[in-house]
């Protein structure tokens, strides 16, 4: 990814959308975000496992970003295939998300059990983290391909904004975790996010339609 002179209006589009699809994307209730939330309501290791998985990510959208706009960029009909394909699940995850907030839902971690040492802590966020293969789909091929059609001397701001998503979203679950706690466990708070974030993903899909019909 090379960088160009740009203006703060090209950058800040492109950064903000790789802020809220990494935000839409990594923002649920699951295994990896249960254990960062422990780690952080007991206080253990909490700088390294925040790290960890935030680096993860970070690794893994350069990667996709880096190996899709080498591919899409020798082959203008799979850039629009993948266009269209993107703004299909983003579709479709939106759906899935304005559904979640039909239904009660809450995100809780145990404070109580054994304590982990700095391996078996590490070793178990590179399990919840590397062992999903959703990690896959969202980081390297979906990320990956609509970071991949940015131009590209911007595709380094949206892999940065997308990062940043992430790091902030672990560092808020994982230092802010006896202050966030009590908000997780309301469902209420569920829905409604789950509301912004497919309102969100609708939004995107939009763009990458257009997007892929600009190209045609």
């Amino acid at each position: 990814m090379t960088t160009i002179a740009a203006t703060a209006s090209q950058v800040f589009p492109v950064f903000a959308q790789g802020l809220v699809l990494s935000l839409g994307l990594i923002v649920a209730i699951g295994a990896q975000n249960a254990f960062v939330l422990r780690q952080g309501l007991r206080r253990e290791h909490v700088g390294s496992v925040v790290l960890f998985c935030a680096l993860a990510d970070a690794v893994l959208i350069t990667a996709g970003v880096l190996g899709m706009a080498q591919a899409l960029g020798q082959n203008p009909g799979l850039a629009r295939t993948m266009a269209l394909a993107g703004a299909a699940f983003l579709a479709w995850y939106g759906w899935q998300a304005l559904r979640r907030a039909r239904h009660a839902s809450q995100l809780q971690a145990a404070e109580g059990g054994a304590g982990l040492n700095l391996g078996a802590a590490m070793t178990q966020a590179a399990a919840f983290t590397l062992l999903n293969p959703h990690v896959y789909l969202d980081t390297v091929l979906l990320v990956g391909s609509i970071g991949a059609q940015q131009p590209a001397g911007l595709q380094v701001w949206f892999v940065a904004g997308a990062s940043i998503a992430s790091l902030g979203w672990f560092s808020a679950l994982g230092f802010g975790a006896r202050w966030i706690a009590p908000l997780f466990k309301k469902p209420r708070a569920w829905q409604v996010l789950d509301a912004l974030i497919g309102l969100t993903m609708w939004m995107l899909s939009a763009l990458l339609v257009r997007l892929a019909l600009q190209g045609a």
